[in-house]
């Protein structure tokens, strides 16, 4: 059992909180009891899995390295309010840019990483398989993991800045905007690749300008907006149904 803080594997689970550490070892932290079978059930490479006695006996998971530690040092590199008691270390998959088989989503700095993880869960549950993520949050952030609810694993996602991944999109651009058609009026012929825009700021101007329809969400009471994942998974549905 582990019982020390400052363990190696404690502290280098705890330094992949930073994207740099991410990136440079090519992992990420999964957490949570179904999160962690879920990675397991999909596949996903697990290179250990740490937790708490208790809760390491409420995973169907399995790796070669399992390690427990005690409820003090889990709180150490938990990243969630109510730890559930156990995490996985997971290697990030290799991706190849490619461009779209199909319809597609493209996250347009999009900042939030609950917001890019709570698209990415409502993309897979709504049959989109590539999200295009320019200038965005980091889908492997803890917080973009958990909120993806597993979606993660079950997307490809495309990481890159807005001028590389834009080049590579050789479907028509939707993008969605308070200015465009209402949505639940639209009608579309074949694939098409939906840009969702940044939180505060919308779409760039240069995913714009390559737009060739606009969609929105009709509000009423006064009201303007709604979170950018809302809005994401509403508009995806009724694009996918319209077709």
């Amino acid at each position: 059992m582990i019982t020390s803080r400052q363990n190696s594997l404690i502290k280098e689970i705890r330094s992949l909180s930073d994207k740099k550490n991410r990136d440079q070892l090519s992992r990420y932290v999964v957490e949570g009891i179904k999160s962690v079978d879920e990675a397991f059930f999909s596949g996903q490479d697990i290179l250990c899995i740490v937790g708490t006695e208790r809760a390491l006996t409420k995973i169907n998971a399995t790796c070669d390295r399992i390690e427990s530690t005690t409820d003090d040092v889990f709180s150490s590199i938990s990243t969630e309010v109510n730890p559930q008691g156990v995490l996985a270390v997971v290697k990030k998959p290799v991706i190849k840019i490619e461009p779209p088989k199909k319809s597609c989503v493209f996250l347009d700095g999009v900042s939030d990483p609950s917001n890019v993880g709570a698209i990415i869960r409502t993309a897979a549950a709504s049959g989109y398989t590539e999200i295009y993520l320019a200038d965005s949050a980091d889908p492997f952030n803890p917080k973009a993991v958990r909120s993806s609810m597993g979606g993660l694993f079950r997307i490809k996602p495309y990481i890159g800045s807005r001028d590389e991944l834009k080049s590579l999109i050789n479907l028509p651009i939707i993008i969605a905007d308070m200015d465009g058609e209402d949505v639940f009026n639209t009608r579309i012929d074949g694939d098409f690749c939906l840009v969702i825009g940044n939180e505060a700021n919308g779409v760039s101007d240069v995913m714009r300008s390559l737009a060739s329809r606009t969609v929105k969400i009709p509000m009423e009471n006064g009201m303007e907006s709604l979170n950018a994942a809302v809005s994401a998974g509403i508009i995806m549905y009724n694009l996918k149904n319209s077709r």
